[in-house]
């Protein structure tokens, strides 16, 4: 793999300053005794300059070190993990410049403190090890941060969606259909639309849609909804009108070449939820249903049902529209899926505005807790008839915590895996500005439970939900009553 001048640079650097750091020589005494200046050597060790070969030979005989382990680009045990980050072009994947930092930067933090950052990212492997975090996984991470950062909302792209809307006459105080968006497909941007292909291969049954951008012809399943053919020409619109290249080229998909593809794959979708739930609809229906006297739920289906959209999509929605129109921060949404007949709730799917609201996604393989709206939502489908969503809403109160949630949730199954079914639900935190901001909000409207994070770690007695033991939280106690009995053993000694 070719490596970058940079990276040399700072390898040389790292190898320079470990071996004067060993020789117990400061960057002064190292400058009087190879007769370089001491600025010369400072911005060697930052990977900043690489000496040329006279400079490099009187470093390898002042320091007694031979040529060769300078200018090696393998470095001892303690940097190795260093070097083989350096090496591997990780920093290059890290999307540093979504949180404002410069790459130099960084690099000069590994500079000049090598064995602390050595520590801490040998630390990050191996809980990437023992938590199985792949590369995608992390680039997802990176990019539910990054959301999180902003609210989850973002005004150039809302903005572009105007633009389009008025470019291309699209109305958006009204529906939008496939139809709409298909011939701005085909007449604007080339697209040829093929709906037989991919039937024709029974091992394709989970892909929705193929673009193949040579005569860019998309590969469409005919068996989708309406609502999932608007959001797939939707998604094509913006990758066009945005002039986006580096792309996926099928959806649903798991693997990603670089961290780019996966952004550019979230403003495509942001763009799509924007285009077809514009937010000035979606902000004047919300305001005429937060002012309700009373907790009407079908008048929040009607307005979902107003959409040509899935029940994840409006969800979604939601959390781009509440944080920035109605100042209702504090909350998550959380997408879990169940096959039928199987123990294990999978939670692959979530985001939290402000604050760090359990439940997260554990690698621990433990049991969510079956009192949460999410789990009840797709337990109700699945002993229902399954030809509508099921839906559900609750207040969430967690055991030894202040906090308390109105949670909605819906459950649908879905459409293209087998047996398996999915509940999309959002978490808003109960504070006196929801509160004001509901008028039709009365705590004895909803269900009230008391709820845990996962069976392992819950306090909760007598659960009848329970499907696991506390193991955890037992394991805690124990060593906590254990703690208790060692200090009074050492108190009870004057």
């Amino acid at each position: 793999m070719m490596i970058e001048d940079e990276y040399i640079r700072l390898i040389f650097g790292l190898k320079l300053k470990q071996i004067r750091t060993e020789r117990k020589l400061s960057l002064f005494g190292l400058a009087k005794l190879s007769g370089l200046s001491k600025s010369y050597l400072n911005e060697i060790e930052k990977g900043k300059k690489y000496p040329k070969t006279d400079k490099i030979l009187i470093l390898s005989e002042k320091l007694d070190v031979p040529y060769d382990h300078l200018v090696s680009l393998k470095l001892d045990k303690n940097l190795a993990p260093i070097g083989e980050i350096l090496q591997s072009k990780i920093l290059k994947e890290i999307p540093l410049e979504l949180f404002g930092i410069k790459e130099n930067n960084l690099i000069d933090i590994v500079a000049n403190a090598p064995a602390k950052v050595n520590a801490f990212i040998s630390t990050i492997i191996k809980i990437a090890q023992n938590y199985n975090l792949t590369r995608e996984s992390f680039f997802l991470a990176s990019l539910r941060s990054y959301q999180e950062a902003h609210s989850n909302y973002f005004e150039d792209i809302e903005n572009n969606v105007e633009k389009f809307a008025k470019l291309y006459h699209l109305d958006l105080s009204k529906r939008i259909t496939p139809s709409d968006l298909e011939e701005i497909l085909t007449e604007e941007f080339g697209y040829k639309i093929d709906d037989q292909e991919l039937s024709k291969h029974d091992n394709l049954g989970e892909l929705r849609t193929i673009y193949i951008p040579k005569n860019k012809t998309l590969l469409i399943d005919n068996n989708i909804s309406e609502a999932q053919k608007t959001f797939i020409y939707a998604k094509e619109l913006a990758y066009n009108f945005l002039g986006i290249k580096d792309r996926l080229f099928t959806f649903p998909w798991i693997k990603f070449e670089n961290f780019d593809q996966v952004l550019n794959n979230f403003i495509a979708s942001y763009f799509a939820g924007a285009l077809i739930i514009p937010r000035k609809s979606l902000t004047e229906k919300l305001t005429d249903f937060f002012s309700l006297e009373e907790w009407k739920p079908l008048e929040l289906h009607k307005i979902i049902s107003y959409y040509n959209c899935s029940q994840e999509t409006f969800y979604q929605r939601l959390t781009n529209i509440l944080p920035k129109y109605f100042n209702i921060k504090n909350l998550f949404f959380l997408r879990f899926t169940h096959k039928e007949n199987h123990l294990e709730y999978r939670l692959n799917k979530e985001l939290h505005i402000t604050q760090q609201q359990a439940p997260h996604a554990n690698r621990n393989n433990e049991h969510y807790c079956r009192r949460w709206i999410s789990i009840k939502t797709i337990q109700d489908l699945e002993n229902s008839s399954k030809k509508r969503p099921t839906f559900g809403a609750q207040i969430s109160s967690y055991v030894n915590q202040k906090n308390e949630y109105l949670v909605l949730s819906s459950a649908t199954t879905d459409p293209f895996k087998k047996d398996i079914n999915r509940s999309v639900s959002i978490g808003l935190l109960l504070s006196p500005h929801l509160k004001k901001k509901l008028n039709f909000f009365n705590e004895n409207t909803f269900t009230k439970k008391l709820v845990g994070v996962t069976c392992e770690t819950c306090a909760i007695k007598n659960c009848k939900e329970r499907v696991a033991a506390p193991l955890r939280l037992e394991k805690k106690e124990k060593y906590k009553e254990i703690a208790n009995t060692v200090e009074k053993i050492i108190n009870s000694y004057h």
